[in-house]
Order: structure tokens, then C-alpha cells, then sequence
């Protein structure tokens, strides 16, 4: 039933029903919805809101005006911890309470970027394939780390040239090598890489064993297959897993085992023991040499529970080297690819008569370009780096050798040097315990070249000198 009443009776009724409905929306008001539910609300949310700023005396407007002055004091001990603490070693300058968050954000953010090393930049721009080649190094060698072993033998002796014939040998090498291993337990060849005369052989007995795992050095023979094989160059980033890749440079610097595992299954064990076989392993690297004993190249791969040809090129597990195999080979490297016999002459007739013999041509020229920034590497920056600590005067390159057999270890180092007289090839190898390993032999090594340097032995002679006394050690 309408009402019949004047109209401006009407609108006071309508006022008062809007009055009575007040106090109810600000009770709602009392608990606010969140911005992310405000965004949605309907009319009379919007009109709730209207009333809310309308109102001085409600609970709704008492509430809002407490929060208001906490997050106002909140603000303001921010800011004035925000002026006292410095950040990455600044010391900021106050801000107004409105800003004092956005400043600590910002403050937040350069410190992060200031411990963001150029590496860590270019993983996150480039993603995990950018992974420099330093943290794959770093990463790596983490890998190989295996559990402490204990050694039995000796890494020192008191008989190091007992039994030796050094009649036909250059004294001036000799002496030097004798006093590099000083009373390590080793042997140390020096090579004529031009005609494959063995200018000095320190504790021969060692020196003519069966030989011993040739460790990282057979990393010499698989880059040599793996190269004439095509399936890398120098240049080629080789993928070990989990994003991580390197190339040929920095694996033989630092003598990366996984790379080399990598290699050896791409190649296979045929290929892989075809290719050291000829390189001389296996075989006996002398002529005529009387003791020489002969190395063992099995002819079967190294069982799979015990890593298969991968360990067999990385470690040369399951491989017996003797230091007159290593010798010839490096010697090969050194003058390009002519791998002699190795002769030690026993009188000065014999250096007198001395003819070269050659084993075979090796087709290894244009791949020792490709190896020898590796090479050159570890000895500067890599693994034998030991070397420069006392011998800097000429370009020695090189690789280490490291692991053991039965609680004994194996140290080894071969080089090969660009001295102002022509090439020279050397091998250390080092047999005991723990103060035996390659970087300690490539040590040694430095020591002997540094003997020869200080005894004029690298200056030029006369042609007739030379001949006499260091059987034509040209470079070829």
C-alpha cells in the first residue's frame, strides 16, 4: 500500500533508512579486504567506502588511523637504520620515511650485483652451455677427487747410480740429471730428438724395468689418434656431461680426466691400441740396449666395472710404459714425427760411430700444432708449472703423470725444450709414495734444465765441438 504523504516527508524517510544502514557497512569496514579482493568488490563496496571516508568517529576510521601511525613509525626506524648501516662497505644517506623501502630494496640489489662474478653474468645471460672454461675446470676437478690412499713404498734411496754405465754418455747431462733427482727414488733420460741418442740414463736399472702405468702421460698418444682421427681439433669443445664441455688446449694443461675418457670411448679400443702400438708401446724402444725390458699394451680392453678403455686412455690403467717407450715418443713430437730407435752408447768410439736408426715415419706433423698450446700450458699455467718455479730462460713443453698400484705411487713428467742449440728431450719418473707425483717430477725437471743453463751448456759451439761432444744436436 503506497503512502500518502508530502514528497519532502518521503526524502527525510529515505535519509533516515541510508542513516540506519550505515553502521552495518562500517562494521564491515572494520576487517578490510585485501587490494587484491578491493579490485573486484561491487557498488556497494564503492559506496561502503564513500561512507568509510565520510566518517570521523566510527571504529572503522579509529582502526585505519592506528594502522596509519604504525606503519608511519615502521618507516621512519627503517629509515634511520637504513642511514646507519652501510652497504658493500658505503655508507648510505637518510631517506624520508616514504622512501626508506625502495632505498634498502635498491641497496639490496647493487649488493647482489657487485658479488655477481663475470662468470655467474654469463651463465644466467647465456645459460648452463655458457659455463666458463674456468668453473668446468674447477667443477672437474672436483670430480676426479677419490679417497685418501696410504703408500708403502719409499719415495727415497741411497743407490741411485749403482750399476750404471755412463761411458758413452755426456757428462755435463749426466751430472745434471744426477743432481736434480738428488735422492728421489726415479730415473731421469735426456734425448737427442734429432738422431735418437739417449745423451744420459740416471739409475738404469729403474730406467729398463717392465715399466710401470704410464698415468696421464698416455693423454700424449689418445690427442695424437684422436687428431689424425678427425674427431677433434684443437678447437672442438668436447661435451662431458651435465653442460660441462672443454677443448683440447686446457685438457692437456691441466690434464682433464673426463675429457680423455671422452676420447677413448668416441675412438674405441681397437683404434685406440692401434694408434699406441705405433707409437711404440708395446714394443721395445732401444736398439740393442743390453737389460731393456718390454712394456705390456694388453690386447684386450680393461673390463667395464673398472672404467674400460676410458680409464685406459685417461689413466692408462691396465698399461705398463717404460721410460724409453715415453722417451721415443715425445721425441717423435719434438722433431716431427721420425720415431727412432733409442741408442746409448757405451764408449767414445761408439759416440764417434754413432748412425741413427730409424722405426718408422709417424704422419704427425700437422697434428702437433694442434697439441702444442697444451703442451706449452702445463708447464706455464697447468700441472707442471712446478718447472718454472726455477727454470724460465726458454719454451719447455711437457706432461705430468700421476697415480699409483698397490700402495706404491707413480710420478711422471716429459718434455721436450726449444733451447738456443737445437731440441732436447727429457723424462723423469719417479717411483714411492706420497712426496712422489708428476708435478714433483716436473719439478725435478726444471731443476736439470736450469744446471745445464748455469753450465753454459745451451750456448753455441763450433760445429767441431758440437759434433764430439753432443752428436750433432741440430734441430731437424
Amino acid at each position: 500500500m503506497a503512502l500518502k504523504c508530502p514528497w519532502n516527508t518521503r526524502i527525510a524517510v529515505c535519509l533516515a533508512l541510508a542513516m540506519l544502514c550505515a553502521p552495518l557497512e562500517c562494521v564491515a569496514l572494520a576487517h578490510p579486504t585485501p587490494l587484491h579482493r578491493r579490485t573486484h568488490a561491487s557498488a556497494v563496496s564503492k559506496t561502503a567506502a564513500s561512507h568509510k571516508a565520510k566518517a570521523s568517529s566510527t571504529t572503522a576510521s579509529s582502526t585505519a588511523a592506528s594502522h596509519k601511525a604504525k606503519t608511519a613509525a615502521s618507516n621512519i626506524a627503517a629509515s634511520r637504520t637504513a642511514a646507519k648501516t652501510p652497504v658493500s662497505g658505503i655508507r648510505t644517506a637518510p631517506h624520508s620515511s616514504g622512501s626508506a623501502p625502495l632505498a634498502a630494496s635498491r641497496a639490496r640489489t647493487a649488493n647482489a650485483s657487485a658479488r655477481t662474478t663475470p662468470a655467474t653474468r654469463r651463465t644466467s645471460i647465456g645459460g648452463p652451455r655458457a659455463i666458463s672454461e674456468a668453473r668446468t675446470i674447477q667443477v672437474l676437478r672436483r670430480r676426479r677427487r677419490g679417497p685418501v690412499e696410504r703408500f708403502t713404498a719409499s719415495s727415497f734411496t741411497d743407490s741411485l747410480t749403482l750399476g750404471d754405465s755412463a761411458s758413452g754418455e755426456d757428462p755435463v747431462v749426466r751430472a745434471a740429471a744426477v743432481q736434480a733427482l738428488g735422492n728421489m727414488n726415479g730415473t731421469a733420460l735426456a734425448i737427442d730428438p734429432s738422431n735418437g741418442r739417449i745423451l744420459a740414463m740416471v739409475n738404469q736399472k729403474l730406467a729398463l724395468s717392465s715399466g710401470a702405468e704410464p698415468c696421464s702421460t698416455i693423454k700424449l698418444a689418445v690427442t695424437l689418434a684422436a687428431l689424425d682421427e678427425g674427431l677433434i681439433t684443437r678447437d672442438t669443445p668436447v661435451n662431458l656431461g651435465g653442460h660441462y664441455s672443454l677443448t683440447l688446449t686446457p685438457a692437456l694443461a691441466h690434464s682433464i680426466n673426463p675429457y680423455f675418457e671422452t676420447l677413448g670411448r668416441m675412438l674405441g679400443f681397437e683404434r685406440v691400441k692401434h694408434y699406441a702400438n705405433q707409437f711404440g708401446l708395446g714394443e721395445l724402444a732401444g736398439y740393442n740396449i743390453p737389460g731393456e725390458q718390454l712394456g705390456v699394451y694388453p690386447d684386450t680392453e680393461l673390463p667395464t666395472a673398472q672404467g674400460g678403455v676410458g680409464r685406459m686412455c685417461s689413466f692408462g690403467e691396465g698399461i705398463s710404459m717404460t721410460p724409453l717407450q715415453l722417451g721415443a715418443l715425445v721425441s717423435a713430437i719434438a722433431n716431427g714425427g721420425t720415431l727412432f730407435y733409442l741408442q746409448h752408447p757405451q764408449s767414445p768410439d761408439e759416440i764417434a760411430s754413432f748412425q741413427p736408426m730409424v722405426k718408422r715415419t709417424l704422419d704427425i706433423a700437422p697434428l702437433i700444432p694442434e697439441m702444442r698450446d697444451g703442451l706449452e700450458g702445463a708447464v706455464d699455467y697447468g700441472t707442471g708449472r712446478a718447472l718454472r718455479e726455477s727454470f724460465r730462460e726458454f719454451p719447455v713443453l711437457g706432461k705430468t703423470g700421476t697415480c699409483s698400484n698397490n700402495g706404491t705411487r707413480f710420478g711422471w713428467f716429459a718434455s721436450y725444450a726449444d733451447t738456443p742449440t737445437g731440441r732436447i728431450v727429457t723424462v723423469v719418473f719417479l717411483e714411492g709414495g706420497r712426496p712422489t707425483f708428476g708435478p714433483r717430477a716436473a719439478e725435478l725437471t726444471g731443476q736439470l734444465y736450469r744446471t745445464l743453463w748455469d753450465r753454459s751448456y745451451f750456448a753455441p759451439k763450433s760445429p767441431q765441438v758440437a759434433t764430439s761432444s753432443r752428436s750433432a744436436r741440430s734441430n731437424p
